[in-house]
């Protein structure tokens, strides 16, 4: 483990700096471009038989990581965290119908959507996937990426009232897709042709409502620890601890971690950081997630960027995917599109927003964890595969394009902090 550690944080290291030195891309984006080239030069070399050595060395180390446990039980309880540590719970409020309809009915919605059309792609392609199997697909990658939205719509540059909902979405929209693709792939795996949605609507219960409420109990006792005290040293260890044991005690308790520390995160970043926190506290405690956040995201970046080595694509997968991308973007623009244009009979809405949220709705590192999840069997390469191709185009293309996309439909950035929609 240490050498894996001292391995990827000194390629991730090189990778900072030459983005920053030369490609000045938002670091997200830079650190993962470079670490898709680093796999192209390895396959390159591989295939054209300059030299296997390189190539057998990169499969052999990147084969010893657990890409789904290292992000789904290790880098997402802070990544989640650190981002709900800075989101105003008055503007998440503000906008709570729009983002709890997202993150609820969009998820199921799209999963149906996305599943049906991969099932006839895969159909049409001559790969044999059940529909079952292709739902599966559907719920892992219907969820907007929490870690993937919240650097690149703040480096984008994008309107408060924009980033709060897409930001809001992303947070909690992942709980619900993982209660999805959990009872889908037990169903799957089972072999059942059925998904009894009792059991579903009693697994998300347990999933989310045991998450939220643990993350009110342990925020609520970090919140009144901090407010006992004024010692920066013992407020961001309390923090730290939090974290991890917060999800370690999540996952024991069989509920969701994830949501459990969006809603500790919110309660720390709103409440104690107003009623317990210092100055010198606050400064403290905010460089230290934020430097989390940024170690923890150029990593992972790094290795989607990396994890090209194993993928065994072809030009039918890559096919696949960009018609896929197609509809995960429609799908996107009319469950954005069809309320908006409802509800502009009563409410006003800044220019562009259908646009900006259809586009700004990144798929990222928690889609390729919940691919890799799927057990060894014949169904299990082409839907990684897939999916890993729509999280390269959703942060490369989305990603690089989306601040274009804010300049051309909203204009004057001043006007960001002057959101109209309320809801």
């Amino acid at each position: 483990m240490l050498n894996l550690a001292a391995l990827f944080i000194t390629i991730t290291a090189v990778c900072m700096w030459f983005n920053h030195r030369v490609l000045r891309l938002p670091p997200t984006i830079g650190v993962m471009a470079i670490g898709l080239v680093l796999s192209l030069g390895v396959i390159g070399l591989d295939h054209f038989a300059v030299t296997t050595v390189v190539a057998d060395i990169a499969e052999d180390w990147l084969g010893r990581i657990n890409f789904n446990s290292l992000l789904m039980d290790g880098m997402l309880s802070f990544l989640l965290f650190a981002g709900a540590l800075h989101v105003d719970l008055s503007r998440l409020k503000a906008y709570r119908r729009s983002i709890g309809l997202l993150a609820t009915l969009g998820v199921l919605v799209s999963t149906l959507v996305i599943g049906s059309a991969a099932w006839w792609l895969f159909q049409w392609a001559g790969i044999e996937v059940p529909y079952l199997y292709c739902l599966v697909f559907g719920a892992l990658i219907s969820p907007t990426d929490p870690i993937a939205v919240l650097g690149i719509m703040r480096s984008a540059g994008a309107p408060a009232d924009m980033e709060i909902r897409i930001v809001g979405e992303s947070l909690f929209n992942d709980g619900v897709a993982v209660v999805l693709f959990t009872a889908l792939l037990s169903a799957a795996s089972a072999g059942s042709s059925e998904v009894e949605l009792g059991h579903m609507g009693l697994l998300f219960l347990e999933e989310a409502g045991g998450g939220i409420l643990l993350g009110l109990a342990l925020g609520a006792l970090v919140y009144q620890l901090m407010r006992s005290i004024d010692q920066y040293q013992v407020e961001v260890m309390l923090s730290l601890a939090l974290v991890l044991g917060g999800y370690a005690l999540a996952s024991a308790l069989h509920v969701s971690g994830p949501i459990a520390m969006v809603v500790a995160g919110l309660i720390i970043g709103n409440m104690a950081r107003d009623g317990a926190m210092s100055d010198n506290t606050r400064r403290y405690l905010d460089g230290f997630w934020e430097l989390v956040d940024e170690i923890l995201n150029a990593v992972l970046f790094v290795l989607i960027g990396l994890e090209l080595v194993l993928m065994p694509i072809t030009l039918t997968s890559i096919g696949i995917a960009l018609a896929l991308v197609a509809v995960i973007l429609l799908s996107r623009l009319a469950l954005i599109g069809i309320p908006l244009s409802i509800l502009r009979r009563w409410y006003t809405f800044r220019a562009g927003t259908t646009r900006v949220l259809t586009w700004g709705g990144l798929r990222g590192g928690i889609s390729v964890a919940l691919a890799l999840a799927i057990p060894e069997g014949d169904f299990r390469e082409p839907l990684v595969v897939t999916t890993y191709i729509i999280v390269l185009f959703s942060i490369l293309v989305q990603g690089l394009s989306i601040g274009k996309l804010v300049t051309a439909v909203v204009g004057d950035r001043s006007r960001s902090e002057a959101p109209h929609d309320q809801h």
